[in-house]
């Protein structure tokens, strides 16, 4: 017959037997949960769908071909600036799809002979798109098809690149994103670099 104190130890063991028994289970489903999420999320489909989407494709895919721009990375600027919230603003002021500054989008109006241009007309996604696929490439032109250079004035300001060519005489080819000043520039370059790969890998091919 159990004496008291050994009927308490062996309920004891039991006790503590059963916590660990629950603690293996709960972090094997832990695991189990934990590897399904990874698995789910890095995913083709999952990726393409619900990370790098393409709203919009055939008006960037338009506009890109017009002016003679990347489609993706047109669409990696687009995620990168709005994530394809056409409704998007800026505490800066940037307004739509590409984050377009007012000045900047009058200016962009001008050069494209656009008369209806408005600062509610930027909100349109498709008058948005256009004139940021325009912008884009005339800063490719400005910095002899460098998208680096091109990517840091989209964010900086173009006369920000320009000053930092002269101060630190950057070659033409100068692909060195640690060397650029502003923190924020240097991961926004980082970032649309990154997506244009996703989307050329996700929608390389001619299927819509």
């Amino acid at each position: 017959m159990l004496k008291p104190s050994d009927f308490r130890e062996r309920v004891k063991r039991e006790r503590r037997l059963m916590r660990r028994k629950y603690l293996y289970l709960l972090l094997s489903f832990a695991a189990v949960l934990l590897i399904g999420v990874y698995l789910l999320w890095s995913s083709a489909s999952f990726q393409r769908q619900y990370v790098y989407p393409f709203p919009y494709r055939e008006t960037v895919e338009d506009y890109a071909d017009r002016y003679h721009v990347d489609p993706y990375l047109a669409a990696a600027v687009i995620r990168t600036e709005s994530k394809f919230q056409d409704s998007v603003h800026s505490h800066r002021g940037a307004i739509g799809l590409m984050q377009l500054m007012p000045d900047t989008a009058q200016w962009i109006a001008g050069q494209l002979d656009d008369a209806s241009y408005s600062v509610e007309a930027i909100h349109e996604p498709e008058r948005n798109i256009r004139y940021g696929i325009w912008y884009l490439r005339s800063l490719q032109r400005e910095f002899d098809g460098n998208d680096v250079l091109a990517l840091a004035a989209y964010n900086a300001g173009r006369g920000n690149v320009q000053d930092w060519i002269r101060e630190n005489g950057w070659p033409a080819d100068f692909h060195d994103i640690d060397a650029i000043p502003y923190q924020e520039t240097r991961e926004y370059v980082r970032k649309v670099l990154t997506a244009e790969k996703k989307y050329r890998e996700f929608y390389g091919s001619s299927e819509k």
